[in-house]
């Protein structure tokens, strides 16, 4: 199990460096944006290459960031009956889960997208838009970004079974709604008695 935990940690590292990695990307598509709105209302001049350029941008933040969202178990959830289970009960939804639903999904969308990819490179298609960019990029994007998540799955599911059987800590002990804004509400409180010296009644 060691060396399974190994290749997770290793996995976790890399999706960990890529997802805070291109944060910046967000930035550069905001200039981007910025300077092509600037540009058109000052000079009456644009290009649907600064538009989709924007898009790639976008693109490669949201995809090359997943698989670190899934490892930090941010990923948006509806947990009425999930949240009402057991922490054992909730570790085998997200087993079978990650297993049954993630896995074959990120897994088929990473050989689908690759050859898609590398088709539009081959042929050197372009976008139909005028004056648009080239579209392999954009492909190729997609599939690093799903084969990402098929390497977060794969560390998910190792960490999962090694909760379970309490080889290690859980990484993410689950919080309800109610009781996150019992914390948050606390914190807050505490920063404003820092602020104002004043003991909390």
């Amino acid at each position: 199990m060691q060396t399974f935990l190994s290749l997770s940690r290793g996995i976790d590292r890399l999706n960990e460096w890529i997802g805070k990695s291109v944060i910046w990307l967000i930035l550069l598509a905001i200039l981007v944006s910025a300077v092509n709105a600037t540009v058109r209302k000052v000079f009456s001049i644009s290009s649907n290459a600064w538009l989709e350029l924007q898009w790639y941008l976008y693109g490669a933040a949201f995809m090359l960031a997943a698989a670190y969202t899934l490892k930090e178990n941010e990923h948006i959830r509806i947990d009425i009956f999930y949240g009402t289970r057991s922490r054992r009960a909730q570790h085998w939804i997200d087993l079978v889960g990650h297993v049954l639903f993630l896995t074959p999904f990120v897994v088929l969308m990473t050989w689908m997208t690759f050859p898609y990819a590398y088709q539009a490179w081959k042929i050197g298609q372009i976008s139909t838009n005028a004056g648009g960019l080239i579209i392999w990029p954009a492909r190729a994007i997609l599939a690093v970004g799903f084969a990402l998540l098929s390497l977060q799955a794969v560390s998910e599911i190792i960490k999962k079974i090694a909760v379970m059987k309490g080889i290690i800590e859980d990484p993410h002990p689950f919080v309800s709604h109610h009781q996150a804004a019992e914390i948050e509400g606390a914190a807050l409180a505490g920063d404003a008695t820092k602020r104002t010296g004043e003991k909390p009644e």
